[in-house]
């Protein structure tokens, strides 16, 4: 069942897209934005309340209607299934973007590339070249493809529609919460991170290992042991700099902004990344994807086996 309704969401996902700002994340985003308002005292443990009354309704509610639906016939459970993971994995939730920018890039439009990396990102992007366009946009659809895809796969696969839910949530608490930087906020915030970095560990790494399997795997492992440690997040460094070997494309490195220069650790080895680098990291994902659907295939078909 854990294979079926995975390959049906996704099918699902390419055909019928749910796009950023769909009413149910916007639901959750309140929802969180409600509980900070309420609880921000400034004090770690106002973070963690918080944080358990954001999740633990979500994930009670998930268990409680799989089981009901289940109960009676599992495939009521198995629909329940297929819903959770099309509300929480997908492609083209932000592939449009990293698309449009590709686009712009062959096309030789710098303005439009520009333009759709800034709605991306959420920040200007007016100083940056061809090259650094490209390179920022890779380094972004990979570590979208992972929280999107993989990671929520991974959880999918350990703890049934709850896992998804619980890893999903927790990403956007994280993100929220646990961008503050201003100490007060910022102390608020630092459970969502903690939480968030242990669930995440695992799943990132088997990211970067699928990179690695299906790209260049000398490179990759080499660039993943000698360069993730200098990322400021030690499981997107794991991850860039693995996919950064394997696709033999230099990622990280630093970029200008507000008239100076932001540093950034060198991450990958290779060519400089361009249009065509962006199409090999959709390549490499969509290959790393097709491991993890066969691999959960077998594991599947060894289990009904006995």
């Amino acid at each position: 069942m854990t294979f079926v309704s995975l390959l049906a969401a996704l099918l699902l996902e390419q055909s019928q897209p749910l796009r950023q700002g769909n009413r149910v994340h916007l639901g959750f985003e309140r929802y969180a934005a409600s509980l900070e308002s309420r609880f921000n005292g400034g004090q770690y443990q106002h973070g963690v309340i918080a944080w358990t009354l954001a999740v633990a309704p979500v994930l009670a509610m998930t268990v409680a209607v799989y089981h009901a639906l289940h109960g009676v016939t599992p495939i009521a459970g198995w629909l329940w299934n297929v819903a959770v993971l099309y509300l929480t994995m997908g492609f083209r939730q932000f592939s449009h973007y990293f698309n449009q920018i590709q686009l712009a890039l062959r096309a030789g439009d710098l303005a439009a590339a520009r333009n759709w990396l800034g709605k991306w990102r959420g920040e200007p992007v007016a100083e940056l070249n061809a090259g650094e366009i490209a390179r920022v946009a890779i380094e972004h659809g990979l570590l979208a493809s992972h929280r999107h895809v993989f990671g929520t796969i991974a959880w999918f696969v350990a703890l049934g529609p709850a896992g998804a839910i619980l890893y999903r949530a927790a990403a956007v608490l994280s993100d929220t919460w646990g961008a503050r930087t201003d100490p007060e906020s910022g102390e608020f915030g630092r459970f969502a991170r903690r939480v968030f970095a242990w669930l995440d560990w695992a799943p990132a790494r088997l990211t970067a290992a699928s990179f690695a399997f299906v790209g260049d795997f000398e490179d990759a492992i080499y660039c993943w042991r000698t360069q993730a440690a200098a990322w400021d997040t030690r499981a997107h460094g794991v991850i860039l700099a693995s996919a950064g070997g394997a696709l033999g494309v230099r990622l990280g490195d630093t970029l200008p902004r507000d008239g100076s220069v932001q540093f950034r650790p060198e991450l990958g080895m290779g060519d400089e990344a361009d249009a065509g680098a962006m199409q090999s990291a959709v390549g490499l994902t969509w290959r790393s994807l097709t491991l993890w659907m066969l691999l959960i295939l077998l594991i599947t078909i060894a289990y009904w086996s006995g």
